[in-house]
């Protein structure tokens, strides 16, 4: 018959290494710290590149406002210029409403384009590594 032997480090250790109980925790404190770290500076790094967007996407729309405000002017100065002038001249204001009518569109389809890029504004991929790491250490203690 056998006998079951006990681990080769003895009672106290951890995966046959004779480093006391009290190293090891910590050493575990120490990398959690780390690891903690690690995943703020993720995710502070994800809210950044997103901030950029959102700035991006919102200062395009403050372009396409005064764009919108310019081309508001340019149909009252076309009506001025309809009704007191002959045909050209309300129509070369026309002409120039209509370019900055398109312009603040292109800004409005661009800068929407960039909201959307950074939307949602959470952290995912530091969210997503952090019930990742969440999920090892729980199952590092089962074990």
């Amino acid at each position: 018959m056998s006998t079951i032997q006990p681990p080769a480090g003895g009672r106290g250790s951890a995966q046959g290494t004779d480093e006391p109980v009290s190293e090891l925790v910590q050493r575990a404190s120490q990398q959690l710290t780390e690891l903690v770290r690690g995943e703020m500076r993720l995710a502070q790094a994800e809210m950044k590149e997103k901030g950029k967007r959102y700035g991006k996407g919102g200062g395009l729309f403050g372009g396409a406002g005064v764009v919108g405000f310019l081309m508001a002017q340019a149909l009252v100065a076309t009506a001025i210029a309809a009704l007191a002038v002959p045909l050209p001249v309300w129509a070369a204001a026309l002409i120039v409403t209509a370019v900055l009518g398109v312009i603040a569109a292109l800004m409005v389809m661009s800068g929407k384009k960039h909201i959307k890029e950074g939307a949602p504004p959470t952290p995912e991929r530091a969210v997503e590594s952090v019930k990742a790491d969440v999920a090892e250490i729980k199952e590092s203690a089962q074990r």
